[in-house]
């Protein structure tokens, strides 16, 4: 099954040009009247399956089969976990969700991937984990999937309607290994009423942010300036720190492949990241990941922060923010380079390569479903229960009436800082892919921290951290 015969269509490869283009092509569409498509329930639980059926394949040609799917526990799977009655409605496919903890899901996925016991079929996968993946052959390659037409409809899945950047993160050398799922940008958050009273505007550069951050800062009052993700961890200062360092110029390969982490647009980034938090910050900072940031914006001790628009599900709670009615977003302001660099993150599910066929096509049905439109719907404004989903993965969904009224009162400007920052913040590159990632970001992250507590100057922390990654590479 790893290399799929029958009518192939291969989808396009999503390189950095491409999916900006593409990207931008789906704003135009958010910005057109959207199409509202009805949740009609006539043939589910939770959705339409007669329009599930309306694609032409079998759905019930992996029957009898049973799979489990590792995912995180948050929200938006347990909206998936929901309605996946529905799925064995469709496709007599028995699949079960098994929620893992994020700092354990990572190790328990290459541990079954690299025996090749199929225990998880799919998995809720880290997208910087693909190139390790795939240099190990742990993953089938989907073009196979999505060009058989026996397994996928695509004038009906439309993989291309799937955000380009998601797209091209889960991708490697144009080639995907993974469907997005749910997924994220980084984005300006902060105090609207503050800066009102204060005359200040979201900041259009690194520059006027710091600005901001010293305007507002007011700690005798119980006000910091800013914060950022200081806790130690390749998705913790290493989510941030390389959107900084891109933006600054910073390239991860010089011309010859070599990584390079300790240029002077390295070290000037980092000198950036540093002063920011330790003159506007709270104390603490370095131990701070990003719910801690949103619990202190929430309780309005900190006057703005940068990072993933999915935290407006915090700060825009009644039931836990006191800031409700007073927030702005805005993008990423410009670097140094002239550039806005938003991280690009979403949680996708890839095919284990130890499985059998059958399971194979089992698997494939339900990444196709969890991917799919009316899923998207499902698990995000049509879900009856409390958590709405901020991070549907179709550009058609994002365009939906009912979807933006959701997102709509999270604050002024969410939905067009985040989409914007989709279609023309999406850097696919802004943090090295290589199948090393995990041993280069953890050293990444230590370097980060040590010098934000002064352990380490930014020069020294840096030339350490390059020393290492040498080692690391050569292997």
């Amino acid at each position: 099954m790893t290399n799929v015969d029958g009518n192939r269509k291969k989808p396009t490869g999503v390189t950095r040009r491409t999916a900006l283009k593409t990207a931008a092509s789906g704003l135009a569409l958010l910005a057109a009247p959207a199409t509202v498509m009805r949740s009609a329930h006539a043939a589910g639980k939770h959705m339409d399956l007669d329009s599930l059926r309306a694609a032409k394949i079998d759905w019930r040609q992996a029957e009898g089969s049973k799979i489990t799917i590792g995912v995180i526990p948050a929200g938006y799977f347990k909206n998936l976990e929901a309605v996946l009655s529905d799925f064995a409605e469709l496709t007599g496919v028995e699949a079960r969700l098994e929620m893992t903890p994020p700092g354990q899901i990572r190790q328990k996925a290459v541990l079954d991937l690299s025996t090749g016991t199929g225990t998880w079929a799919s998995h809720s996968a880290d997208p910087m984990y693909y190139p390790l993946y795939v240099a190990n052959n742990w993953v089938d390659p989907l073009d196979g999937y999505l060009g058989n037409s026996k397994l996928t409809d695509n004038d009906w899945f439309q993989y291309e309607d799937i955000l380009a950047g998601w797209r091209g993160v889960t991708s490697v050398d144009g080639k995907p290994y993974g469907i997005p799922y749910d997924g994220e940008a980084t984005i300006q958050v902060y105090r609207k009423d503050v800066f009102d009273k204060l005359g200040l505007k979201p900041a259009e550069t690194f520059e006027q942010f710091t600005s901001n951050a010293g305007a507002a800062h007011d700690p005798d009052n119980r006000l910091w300036g800013a914060a950022l993700r200081g806790f130690k961890g390749a998705g913790q200062n290493m989510y941030i720190y390389p959107s900084i360092f891109r933006a600054f110029g910073g390239e991860w390969f010089d011309g010859s492949g070599k990584m390079t982490v300790n240029s002077p647009e390295a070290v000037a980034a980092l000198e950036w990241y540093i002063n920011l938090l330790n003159n506007y910050a709270p104390k603490g900072v370095e131990n701070w990941n990003w719910p801690d940031i949103a619990d202190a914006f929430g309780q309005g001790t900190v006057a703005s922060y940068i990072d993933a628009h999915g935290s407006a599900a915090v700060i825009a709670n009644p039931e836990k923010s006191k800031v409700v009615g007073k927030i702005g977003f805005a993008r990423w302001p410009k670097g140094p380079s002239g550039k806005r660099v938003t991280s690009i993150w979403n949680w996708s599910f890839p095919i284990n390569s130890a499985l059998s066929d059958k399971d194979k096509a089992a698997t494939w049905l339900f990444i196709q479903w969890a991917a799919s439109r009316e899923t998207q719907i499902a698990t995000s404004h049509a879900f009856p229960g409390a958590y709405k989903r901020t991070g549907a993965n179709r550009t058609s969904v994002w365009a939906m009436d009912d979807y933006r009224a959701v997102l709509g009162s999270a604050g002024d400007n969410f939905i067009s800082a985040t989409t914007t920052s989709f279609a023309e913040d999406t850097d696919v590159e802004w943090r090295p892919r290589l199948p090393q990632w995990p041993a280069v970001g953890d050293t990444m992250a230590t370097a980060i921290q040590a010098s934000l507590v002064g352990q380490a100057t930014v020069s020294d922390a840096l030339n350490e951290a390059q020393r290492k990654i040498e080692g690391i590479l050569k292997g």
